[in-house]
């Protein structure tokens, strides 16, 4: 069983920098390809970046790419997400997602965090 928390959201000014953390209490966390999501009020949940099982592969929607970095920790069940120059564009609730298979497809992702909101002041 797979269960996502997400942590270190907040409110930060444009420009700067938060570090996104989401933790598995599972002991299964290696199995899964990990991901990002996003969802700003009014629009669809979006995919934002995604990490391989061993971290070999990674991919990154264009908005964020050069700004932000996802890794993961297996032995500490915990996946990262290091955000910087952020952009009021980045205001969302962000959530973390495990899957079988190395995708960006929100379908393919079977288990979800409860979100943590991110919120960028011009």
């Amino acid at each position: 069983q797979v269960q996502l928390v997400e942590s270190g959201g907040g409110l930060v000014q444009a420009g700067g920098s938060l570090r996104l953390s989401c933790t598995d209490s599972g002991r299964t966390f290696s199995n899964y390809a990990m991901a990002w999501f996003r969802q700003a009020p009014g629009k669809e949940r979006e995919f934002i970046a995604g990490i391989s099982y061993y971290s070999v592969t990674t991919d990154y929607t264009d908005s964020v790419k050069g700004r932000f970095t996802i890794s993961r920790d297996n032995p500490k069940n915990t996946l990262y997400l290091q955000m910087n120059n952020l952009k009021p564009e980045d205001t969302a609730l962000y959530y973390c997602a495990a899957s079988h298979v190395f995708s960006t497809a929100l379908r393919d992702y079977i288990y979800w965090g409860q979100g943590t909101q991110v919120t960028v002041s011009s």
